[in-house]
Parts: C-alpha cells; sequence; structure tokens
C-alpha cells in the first residue's frame, strides 16, 4: 500500500522518516518504553534508523505493518502507532492488530486516544476491517487504559503468548468491531449466547 497520512484537531499522523531518527532514537531511552515494547535494549542511532528507515517503509511496501509517527501539529513527536499483523486483513479474516507507544512527554494529554480514534477509523472504513485487536503485557495498565478508552473489550489473559527480552509473559487481550462504534459489519456476526 502506499503510505498516507492522517490528521486529527491536534495531530499529523504520518510515516516517519529520516527527519525523524533522533525524535525515536531518543524516545526510546524511557525505560517504560524499553520495559514494555520489544524495542532493542540499548537503543542506539542505528536502531532508530532501522525502524524509520527500514521496518516503517518496508512494512507499507509489503503490506505487513502500516505504521504512523503521531506528531503534534507543531512538529513534535508524540509516539507511534500502527496496525499489525496485516495478513489477517484479507477475507475472510479481516483483521489486524492496534499497536502503538507513546513518548514520556506527550503522555497524559489524550493524544495516544486521540491518533487512535484516527486509525481505527481509517482501518474500519477504508482498509475494511472487521475486528481490531489490541495486545499487551499483562500489568501495563496505562497501554490498557488507552485501549478502554478507544473503546476495545477486554476478552481476558492469555498465558505465556508474549516473548519478551527472553521471557515468556502473559498478555492482555482486548477487540474492538465496527458493531462496538456503531457501524455496519458486511459480514454476519453471530455472538455466543
Amino acid at each position: 500500500m502506499e503510505p498516507i497520512t492522517l490528521s486529527t484537531e491536534r495531530l499529523l499522523l504520518r510515516p516517519f522518516d529520516d527527519r525523524d531518527v533522533e525524535a525515536v532514537r531518543s524516545a526510546c531511552q524511557d525505560p517504560d518504553i524499553v520495559r514494555w515494547i520489544p524495542v532493542p535494549d540499548p537503543y542506539g542511532r542505528k536502531e532508530a534508523e532501522e525502524f524509520v528507515l527500514g521496518v516503517n517503509p518496508s512494512g507499507w511496501r509489503e503490506d505487513t505493518m502500516y505504521n504512523f509517527g503521531i506528531f503534534t501539529k507543531q512538529g513534535e513527536l508524540v509516539g507511534s502507532m500502527g496496525l499489525v499483523r496485516l495478513g489477517a486483513l484479507r477475507a475472510p479474516e479481516r483483521q489486524a492488530e492496534l499497536g502503538f507507544w507513546t513518548v514520556k512527554e506527550q503522555r497524559g494529554k489524550g493524544y495516544t486516544v486521540e491518533a487512535g480514534h484516527a486509525v481505527i477509523d481509517w482501518a474500519f472504513s477504508t482498509l475494511k476491517a472487521e475486528r481490531l485487536e489490541w495486545v499487551a503485557e499483562a500489568g501495563n495498565e496505562a497501554s490498557r487504559r488507552v485501549a478502554w478508552r478507544l473503546g476495545f473489550v477486554m476478552e481476558g489473559t492469555q498465558r505465556a503468548k508474549i516473548v519478551h527480552r527472553g521471557t515468556r509473559r502473559d498478555a492482555w487481550v482486548a477487540t474492538l468491531l465496527p458493531i462496538d462504534l456503531g457501524r455496519e459489519m458486511d459480514t454476519p456476526y453471530l455472538p455466543a449466547r
């Protein structure tokens, strides 16, 4: 897919480019990002260049990850958000996983939720996704609060789902369906009784 740009009242969501390498490197020095997100540790310029200039463009090109840098309208990095596990976006599954991280100084301002609404709207309207999943290591309360504010429905804990820093860890899982937001679904849904 050709990369696209989304915007909200306060934010610009665009693919990362070479001007973002230093901001991403700096953000990934935060112990909370290193703790919860599978980024390399230590995270230097080489790792930032690989993420910004390699992983992100190839994700769009190969339809494996549609990732956005989240920026204020003034150009400050807020974080990263994207859809992963895109192979399942093809029929009949039509689903993907929403992932994100937020720069320490930008937390608590509602930016990640604002960006999430834009990505979710794009996923349901343009990509015709019928199911979005959120997965985070059990205990990541900040990520869970964002997922909850976006309307995700908690489905439970999956044992040993995530391998992080060489250790299997339990994961919280939640889903969001178009009908949760008052939208129609192309494929009929028959919930369990």
